[in-house]
């Protein structure tokens, strides 16, 4: 048993050093943790307290998170950690306006929490009021203007709103503080693709390769490239050079994902039996016959990753 619990113990500080948001598995082992061998954890037990309050946040747990809010209450009444928890708590509930009380109080002890800025941010967010929080979020940056996750923030809200050049601001200056991200260069290809136009379609290519340099994997960044480079070779105010260049590389880059989607021996022939059982269904059981069109539409940012 004891043995099982320092498994346990270890798995969520595995979960913790990972940055994992698996929060239901998290509520899984946590909530065993915390209710039956609390004592044998000695003072991993605030760490892990904390790690299943905020999983049970994300779950709708708002019992687990209580019990959880409760003990640190007990052992850190003055903490800005803990009454930052409380907040986020009462932010589950929608109850914005006493979370911003706790927040207030944090910032009013402590004007550099940029944890408790974040959060103030994050309730605009939730209400609908991109303006207040794009204004906040960029006197945030005026402060603190290394933060790699505030200037990904502001992009996404700026892309939100529509407001693609100031969009592509932000990941600039996410690039230059981090250039080997091929995310970055692959979001800023596709603001650029959606902004439009000749020249932005040709910054658009050389970022989207430019992120396939950096992860030849990057399946987003190989479509967007064959996009934008089909874009540029039927645009008529290119040059027959730069148009016979742009068509090898949206060929090159249709092979590369022809490539990658290819199937294996085995799956085609699973493919092929599926298609004789369904094409004798067909002429046992006719169905009427539906003229159906392809949209092809370039990147688009969406919530996956």
């Amino acid at each position: 048993m004891t043995t099982n619990v320092f498994e346990m113990r270890d798995k969520l500080r595995k979960w913790r050093e990972e940055n994992c948001r698996n929060s239901e598995q998290i509520v899984d082992v946590g909530e065993e943790l915390i209710s039956e061998h609390a004592s044998k954890l000695g003072d991993d037990i605030w760490i892990i307290y904390e790690q299943v309050m905020i999983a049970a946040l994300d779950c709708s747990r708002d019992d687990l998170a209580l019990t959880c809010l409760q003990e640190l209450e007990k052992q850190f009444s003055d903490s800005h950690r803990v009454k930052r928890l409380s907040g986020m708590r009462l932010e589950a509930l929608e109850r914005y306006d006493e979370a911003n009380k706790d927040y207030d109080a944090i910032l009013q002890d402590d004007p550099t929490n940029t944890a408790a800025r974040k959060r103030k941010i994050s309730i605009l967010k939730a209400q609908g009021k991109s303006a207040e929080a794009i204004r906040e979020l960029n006197e945030y940056l005026e402060q603190f203007v290394g933060d790699q996750e505030a200037w990904h923030e502001l992009s996404e809200l700026y892309i939100n709103e529509h407001d693609y050049g100031k969009a592509a601001f932000c990941l600039e200056e996410l690039m230059m503080t981090n250039p080997h991200n091929h995310l970055y260069c692959e979001q800023y290809a596709e603001v650029k693709y959606t902004q439009g136009g000749l020249e932005n379609l040709e910054l658009s290519r050389k970022y989207f390769a430019q992120a396939l340099r950096l992860n030849n994997r990057n399946m987003r960044a190989l479509f967007g490239l064959y996009m934008s480079a089909s874009h540029i070779a039927a645009s008529p105010k290119v040059s027959a050079k730069v148009k016979k260049d742009n068509m090898k590389y949206a060929a090159w880059a249709a092979t590369q994902i022809n490539r990658a989607y290819k199937y294996t021996d085995t799956l085609k022939g699973h493919i092929v039996h599926l298609e004789g059982h369904a094409e004798a269904a067909m002429k046992q059981y006719p169905l009427p016959v539906f003229d159906s069109g392809w949209l092809v539409a370039g990147p688009r940012r969406t919530n996956a990753p």
